[in-house]
């Protein structure tokens, strides 16, 4: 299991000694979402200033930009990084991608197939010379002169995963990806029996298994060097676990815990806006459902318990000590 955090948000004139000093503090990877700022740039300075680490979008918006212009950047962070780099890749929602994007929608599971499928057929055409010919619903490629192609990948295509939370975009993920990046609003019983057979399902359809296919996410994790930062995590993800649960997408996840009647609760008290309210409406017994939690000293077993044999990449907070994070990676 490897360790990751977030860059998001530094300024990039310092990405690449934080960067350093990630590495060197035994972090296996680091991510850069597309938030208030470009997803691509704080990766492209760490993939310059470091020699081990993992360079992942955590995501990347893919409606909002051309499968073409997603495989150009991809395949330069790839070279850059000489072979580190995983392109994330999310849908958002509806409002987002036609109100702050200005893009069509659509139904954006088969969409998001078919964009898979488009940067593996662009990638064929630069590694291989594969004459490029992708026809899909959405989707067309079939240009492409010697002047636009770069130069051959020396350390492997880059890899690709989706953000996934309903069983078709899961179905995508298995079939076409190379990874998943689950929610946080999850549970141990819900990977178990619904989250792994799904993907094994699909994975099977591809030809292939769980081995070498990387699951990030799938829970929350409330850590730090003492009680009180563990409690302030924990208080935060009793939040969360109010926010998410009010909205019936996510709901399959109480469901396998006879929570429905607590959806309905939330739901009906967001439409209200009584947000504060919501949060007290989560016990312990539910919060403890969704977080492994524990203090630095503490938080080695529960992962292992909460996310072990299941998950490849588990979010860590910034200063964990290298220590925890050598026993994180034995797991």
């Amino acid at each position: 299991m490897k360790a990751l955090t977030s860059i998001t948000g530094i300024d990039l004139n310092d990405v690449g000694a934080h960067v350093r000093g990630l590495e060197a503090g035994g972090f296996g990877a680091v991510t850069s979402q597309e938030n208030q700022l470009s997803p691509f740039l704080p990766l492209a300075v760490a993939a310059t200033h470091s020699q081990t680490i993992e360079l992942r979008t955590n995501v990347a918006i893919a409606f909002a930009r051309s499968p073409m212009a997603a495989a150009s950047v991809a395949w330069d962070l790839q070279t850059a990084s000489r072979g580190r780099f995983t392109l994330g890749l999310g849908s958002q929602v509806k409002g987002h991608n036609v109100r702050r994007f200005s893009v069509p929608w659509s139904p954006p599971a088969p969409r998001m197939r078919e964009y898979v499928q488009s940067l593996h057929a662009i990638w064929d055409c630069w590694q291989n010379g594969t004459k490029l010919d992708y026809q899909g619903e959405h989707y067309q490629f079939s240009l492409m002169t010697p002047n636009f192609m770069p130069d051959p990948q020396e350390h492997g295509l880059p890899k690709v995963q989706i953000a996934a939370v309903g069983p078709v975009m899961m179905k995508v993920a298995a079939e076409e990806c190379d990874g998943v990046m689950l929610h946080s609003f999850c549970t141990r019983r819900y990977l178990d029996e619904v989250v792994v057979p799904r993907l094994k399902r699909g994975l099977a359809a591809s030809g292939r298994d769980l081995d070498g296919f990387d699951i990030s996410g799938g829970g929350f994790v409330a850590t730090g060097a003492d009680d009180e930062v563990v409690s302030e995590v924990y208080e935060w993800v009793r939040m969360r676990v109010g926010f998410y649960g009010s909205t019936p997408s996510y709901w399959p996840v109480f469901e396998v815990h006879g929570l429905e009647d607590l959806g309905h609760k939330l739901n009906a008290m967001s439409k209200k806006g009584q947000w504060d309210e919501m949060t007290k409406e989560i016990p312990d017994d539910v919060v403890d459902l969704f977080v492994a939690a524990g203090r630095f000293d503490q938080i080695e077993a529960v992962i292992r318990e909460r996310f072990g044999s299941v998950v490849s990449y588990v979010g860590m907070p910034q200063g964990t000590p290298v220590e925890l994070l050598q026993d994180l990676a034995r797991i």
